[in-house]
């Protein structure tokens, strides 16, 4: 079992928590996916990535508010991170950037205990760490003695604190120790010299239990935590109420003198929207000129940073394609840190964990990131994360079809929508013109614990009376006057979201889809995946089951059968 937990005021809670499960007599592997007074726990080299985002967070912050007279913001971020992490790409990622950076307030300490799942780390991770993040554009110390050596600790932490202009990776070196072996069970056996020689999982039975407290020289029972222990932890209690006293006494002057600023990083800080804020939001008409629903996307955000002190953002080194620069503002850079526009080059899934960060630090912050929809590949786990861990970042995603034309089938998103469609606690919004769109983002704000996706196209698409999902709302419009005209009685349904959708009443839906209709067509530029669910066993999907292929958008929809006589002839075999 992997657990963390805090032996403070928190204990008590924490407590009928393990016993609770233990109790359920399964044996259980936890990993911590949220923890509001510890951090983020979970897969390997999202947690640094993380802390990358809580630090840009502070880093920012600080830069927008502090005072010659009121330093206002002023944290640091503390991030434990092992082999495996280290190991991951998604580290490099964000570690690049935290150099790049200079997030002098992130000191992140690497567990150097040459232990993999599958034995030491000599059989696969043999490079020098110390040089890499030197090369990262890090300060780094290193703890020869990380189980005793207490004072060389806080040493190194005093070191990384003096250090303001870039951050601090405190190498320690660690030898895990012998708990419990015989012929039959081992734990952890670990030689002299702390090379790895004997490791397993298999879980200890009360018996192994016994002895490993033996070993240990442990004699209390289960659950129970001693006095020392909790009077040890209890005293960061008053300690940090009376920090916090200090820091409110501290706002409330800063609050007198600096009313505007003191109303932003509250609004921050608490999350509360503006009164009328989404009023800032774009209208359009059917007689606004048709445009692509990535350009109606920057039209949005520039509008919204007006509003939303804590909106900021940016893409995977394609800000011109995915049409994300916030006018207004400069780039986020470590000289330029108030700024908004965060560059985070070519690195799609460290983005998406960075941003997480970014979101978790405040309730106020409305990070968003962008990249092209088939990038999503990319950095699926860290949107994973996003939806389990209630971060309300907002996924721009452009170029979401076989629409995006000549760039070819490797760049043509068929199966993400369906994916996406199917992963718990997330929005997967695709909107077709400029209302739906300023709706889209309107709702993505509001959801600050879902995280939500906007499927945006590259095309060009018409402002319609009605509503559309992508340029499909038009092909289905089209189709539907032909049949109008053959005396059909025809209706044209937006599925912008599903998951909203399906969030309505059952009223409602009755009046959107009428259990009697059982004549349905349903088209969209994706899988097909997931539709059967909607037009019945009846209905029809039209959409692309294989890959795309490399040709201007309008050859290659009616090459795939998605134009308006497809779905006529879908519907003629329906009526």
């Amino acid at each position: 079992m992997r657990i963390c937990t805090i032996a403070s005021r928190f204990s008590r809670i924490a407590l009928r928590f393990w016993k609770l499960i233990c109790d359920s007599g399964d044996r259980v592997a936890i990993f911590i996916s949220r923890c509001d007074f510890v951090g983020h726990f979970g897969p390997l080299g999202q947690g640094i990535a993380n802390a990358v985002g809580l630090a840009l967070g502070e880093k920012h912050l600080a830069a927008r508010f502090n005072k010659p007279d009121n330093e206002i913001v002023d944290h640091y971020t503390y991030c434990i991170l092992g082999d495996g992490c280290q190991m991951e790409g998604i580290s490099n990622e964000a570690c690049s950037l935290a150099g790049h950076w200079g997030l002098g307030k992130l000191i992140a300490f690497y567990d150097d205990n040459h232990i993999s799942i599958d034995g030491d780390t000599e059989i696969a991770f043999t490079e020098n760490v110390d040089t890499r993040f030197e090369g990262l554009g890090w300060h780094v110390i290193w703890v020869k003695n990380g189980n005793t050596g207490y004072d060389e600790i806080r040493a190194a932490i005093k070191e990384a604190k003096a250090v303001n202009d870039k951050p601090t990776l405190i190498k320690v070196r660690s030898f895990p120790y012998i708990l419990f072996g015989n012929d039959n069970h081992h734990w952890l056996w670990v030689s002299e010299q702390g090379k790895l020689v004997q490791r397993t999982w298999k879980c200890m039975g009360a018996k192994e239990v016994d002895a490993t407290r033996k070993n240990l020289g442990w004699p209390y029972e289960p659950f129970h935590v001693p006095e020392d222990v909790k009077g040890h932890w209890s005293h960061h209690v008053p300690q940090g109420a009376a920090l916090e006293a200090e820091w409110n006494a501290k706002f409330a002057e800063y609050e007198q003198k600096y009313k505007e600023e003191a109303a932003e990083l509250k609004s921050i800080i608490t999350g509360e929207l503006s009164a009328g804020w989404e009023k800032t939001l774009p209208t359009y008409t059917p007689d606004s000129p048709a445009d692509a629903t990535r350009n109606l996307s920057q039209q949005n955000l520039n509008a919204l940073v007006k509003v939303l002190p804590g909106l900021l953002g940016g893409s995977a080194d394609l800000a011109s394609s995915n049409m994300t620069l916030l006018k207004m503002y400069g780039d986020f850079q470590k000289d330029t840190p108030e700024e908004r526009n965060v560059r985070f080059g070519v690195r799609e899934h460290g983005m998406g964990a960075i941003c997480n960060g970014i979101a978790l630090h405040s309730p106020g912050f409305v990070p968003y990131c962008a990249t092209f929809f088939v990038f999503t590949d990319y950095m699926r786990a860290a949107i994973r994360i996003s939806a389990l861990c209630e971060a309300g970042v907002i996924y721009v995603m452009t170029h979401d079809s076989i629409g995006l034309g000549e760039d070819g089938p490797t760049h043509q998103p068929i199966e993400h929508l369906a994916s996406f469609r199917a992963m718990p606690n997330l929005l997967m919004l695709r909107p077709a013109d400029g209302n739906e769109t300023a709706g889209a983002y309107m709702v993505a704000v509001l959801n600050r614990k879902r995280p939500s996706i906007l499927a945006l196209s590259r095309q060009k698409l018409p402002n319609l009376p009605g509503t559309s999902i992508e340029g499909v709302e038009k092909i289905a419009a089209k189709a539907a006057d032909e049949l109008k005209k053959e005396g059909k009685t025809v209706r044209v349904v937006s599925f912008v979201s599903w998951e909203l959708f399906e969030e309505q009443s059952d009223a409602y839906k009755e009046s959107v889809l009428p259990s009697f209709v059982t004549a349905r067509v349903s088209i969209e530029a994706a899988s097909t995946f997931g539709w059967q669910k909607i037009v019945g066993s009846k209905g029809k999907a039209i959409g692309i089951d294989r890959f795309g292929a490399s040709a201007p958008a309008g050859k290659i929809y009616k090459e795939f059968g998605l134009t308006p006589e497809a779905v006529v002839a879908a519907a003629k075999e329906l009526f």
